[in-house]
């Protein structure tokens, strides 16, 4: 039987899919990406905001089609969005022949197998339950890098988020099942590892009674094969002195932080249920910055808060312009049902969240091409992403730049290069999101 994913989301919800695809190629099934001759579809789905709802119904929706006019046998719904709406799903679309919460993944295979004989599946568990820390999964990235999550769920409890009830609680892996599959994937040709959680900096707490990911990175750079371990998702609350000295000190640990502040307006954040202030936020980008000059620093937005008045996104963009983060992102705040945000007086309209949100990322525009220009004349280390062959140029990426969301290197070279090689690259010029170089040999020509 032939089975094809359609995973949606971050980056977590794709090493679900991973972990679901690894339980099925093992059972059997075989794996391809034409979901027209596939006889099982799986939809791996978020809900995160009102945009990732609209994407999942619609990927789902087109998945249906393949019931009429494909090979079709079995329809399966599974992550967040079978989470939250389950029951809606089964009813409203008809073609679905099973939903699959977001503790219920490892049944993936009795559940397909099930369908397959004829029977519409629900499959769900406590979202608090643990998940089981030995498996084995298919990569879906390029191989040579790939996402390592290191804890499920969320305690955070942020006021706009409806994460902790479609996930659950925190609840860290323990240390040695992740050194165990980092070495594997090492080992399979895995040179970028990417650590991903809702919140990393949390990693150990409830485990070992104390944040260990200090620890975990110290082992993780131990690995041979590893060469770049990137951190995602690194809560400003939970960034100690200990966890900044290893980025500082670990030649592997890439001077790259994502840390998602959501605001700065110490007003809002408390509204939002965040713990940091923005003196804090001041306080901890410039110990960053001092401690690790080459740091860069990328962080996420939420505009249009309930209640966000002019005065208060003004202090917003005020920050944004004085602390030029490397890279930021701006999200338009959307209302979840079941949030205490939904219930906020003050809903702000989608004209003005609009609004906010362009200004910010003009603003940034701005800051980036100003970031860019820096690097020209640097000699920066890039691991090839792929090649432009029309063009006969390759793109890559340097510490600076995340996989699928930050910017690009796009390097010249005579001689042939393969996607995960790393090279360096001296950088000619730029523009405001990529960096255009040629390749230097180890004489530094």
């Amino acid at each position: 039987m032939r089975i094809a994913f359609v995973s949606l989301g971050c980056d977590k919800n794709l090493v679900d899919s991973e972990v679901m695809l690894g339980l099925l190629q093992k059972s059997g099934f075989a794996l391809i990406s034409d979901e027209s001759q596939a006889d099982v579809l799986v939809v791996n789905t978020c809900c995160f905001i009102q945009d990732a709802k609209e994407e999942s119904i619609e990927s789902i929706l087109e998945m249906a089609q393949y019931k009429k006019t494909g090979n079709c046998k079995a329809l399966i719904v599974t992550g967040c969005m079978a989470e939250r709406y389950k029951d809606e799903i089964l009813s409203e679309i008809p073609e679905v022949d099973g939903v699959v919460g977001t503790t219920g993944y490892e049944s993936i295979v009795e559940v397909v197998e099930e369908i397959l004989q004829g029977k519409k599946i629900q499959m769900f568990s406590d979202v608090n339950a643990k998940t089981s820390e030995n498996y084995q999964r298919v990569l879906s990235t390029a191989g040579y890098f790939a996402y390592l999550k290191i804890a499920e769920g969320c305690d955070n409890r942020c006021t706009y988020c409806i994460i902790p009830q479609l996930r659950g609680k925190y609840r860290s892996r323990s240390m040695e099942s992740l050194i165990s599959e980092a070495k594997t994937l090492a080992s399979q040709g895995v040179k970028e590892l990417i650590l991903v959680a809702q919140d990393t900096t949390r990693y150990g707490i409830d485990l070992y009674g104390e944040k260990k990911l200090p620890q975990l990175l110290k082992e993780l750079c131990k690995i041979d094969d590893l060469k770049w371990i990137r951190l995602l998702y690194c809560y400003p609350e939970e960034i100690t002195d200990e966890l900044i000295d290893v980025i500082a000190e670990e030649e592997k640990v890439c001077s790259y932080l994502d840390m998602p502040i959501q605001h700065a307006n110490t007003s809002i954040l408390k509204r939002m249920g965040r713990r940091s202030t923005k003196e804090d936020l001041i306080h901890l980008i410039n110990k960053l910055r001092k401690r690790i000059p080459d740091i860069c620093l990328r962080t996420t937005l939420i505009v249009g808060f309930p209640g966000e008045t002019d005065e208060e996104y003004e202090d917003l963009v005020q920050f944004v312009k004085d602390m030029k983060f490397d890279r930021l992102g701006v999200f338009t705040y959307s209302k979840e049902e079941g949030t205490p945000a939904a219930k906020m007086r003050g809903q702000i309209p989608k004209k003005i969240k609009e609004f906010r949100k362009d200004k910010i990322m003009k603003l940034q525009q701005a800051i980036c091409e100003e970031k860019s220009a820096q690097c020209v004349g640097r000699t920066l280390e890039v691991i090839i992403d792929g090649k432009l062959p029309e063009e006969n140029v390759y793109c890559g990426r340097t510490y600076r730049d995340a996989p699928e969301i930050d910017g690009m290197v796009f390097v010249s070279a005579d001689e042939d290069l393969l996607s995960g090689d790393f090279i360096k690259a001296s950088i000619t010029s730029s523009n405001e999101y990529d960096l255009i170089g040629r390749i230097v040999d180890e004489s530094g020509e």
